[in-house]
């Protein structure tokens, strides 16, 4: 066993493991430290409770296993992902003062080794940190309490009239960049879970999906993250929330136990989770190196 639990728990101030995200505290043992390094070989792409086997035949971002630092105060573990320009993060686990500057300098030096663009240390904080900035992992426990059916013009896209079901293609390519156009594709190919819409006088206006329970690491049912949008003018109506409602309706009732989600602190799916009695788990913020 390469990890100390004994030095690594105490410097886990957000649940937040490299290349698997944010977990369930319920999830957060060595053993899924462990996994990254075992997964970073070619033959061994993916785990098999990795959310991102579902996008990709072929995981983009792997542990720099050789060039972990494990320090009785402190852990640092770099990534490396090829996707474009590739990009080295190093995820720094620790209090002691200068841990940011000593990660930024690994992140530089693999940047440099392995010929990639872009360098980046990742700081996972606790959910007491003040004036938090970056993305807050929030955590939705369907387990305490019940998530009813909102009502209102939500429902699967395939469940939509055909007239209907048409406009979606006009609503992903506007939001593209929220990943709608991409979620597209997999619809289309049949690649994916279902996915709710919110329509407006016979024209899809939002959309959150795709909607999919599996299981985490120690075989708990999880609802899976979504893309999540609502066209600019269509805002203002209670749309987002109805749709975000529908969806934790259909995870409770599918069988999920609980939902992590990751919001721009400050931002409005942000503020909607926290307007939703989530529980905040902590944060990531992210600097260039």
């Amino acid at each position: 066993m390469f990890f100390h639990w004994e030095w690594l728990r105490p410097v886990l101030t957000a649940p937040v493991v490299p290349t698997l995200g944010p977990v369930h505290p319920h999830a957060l043992t060595v053993d899924l430290f462990e996994d990254t390094l075992r997964a970073a070989v070619p033959e061994r792409p993916f785990l098999h409770y990795d959310k991102d086997r579902r996008w990709s035949g072929e995981k983009s971002e792997t542990v720099l296993r050789e060039d972990v630092v494990h320090q009785p105060d402190h852990t640092l573990i770099p990534t490396l992902t090829r996707r474009g320009r590739g990009a080295v993060k190093v995820f720094a686990y620790g209090r002691h003062r200068g841990i940011v500057e000593d990660a930024a300098e690994l992140a530089a030096k693999l940047a440099a080794v392995h010929d990639v663009v872009h360098a980046s240390v990742v700081r996972p904080l606790g959910p007491e940190t003040g004036r938090p900035r970056g993305t807050r992992i929030q955590l939705q426990d369907f387990t305490a309490r019940p998530c009813p059916d909102p009502g209102g013009p939500v429902r699967p896209v395939t469940d939509w009239p055909a007239v209907v079901r048409e406009t979606f293609a006009f609503f992903a390519a506007a939001m593209a960049a929220d990943g709608l156009a991409f979620l597209h594709t997999r619809m289309r190919a049949g690649q994916c879970g279902p996915v709710l819409a919110a329509v407006v006088e016979d024209r899809v206006v939002g959309a959150i999906g795709p909607m999919e329970v599996r299981p985490d690491a120690i075989g708990c049912p999880q609802l899976l993250p979504q893309y999540f949008a609502v066209l600019p003018e269509a805002r203002g109506q209670g749309l987002g929330r109805v749709l975000w409602q529908a969806a934790m309706h259909w995870g409770q009732s599918h069988g999920a136990a609980y939902q992590l989600l990751q919001t721009e602190v400050g931002g409005p799916s942000d503020r909607l989770c926290r307007s939703e009695g989530l529980t905040s788990l902590g944060f990531t913020h992210t600097t260039r190196a």
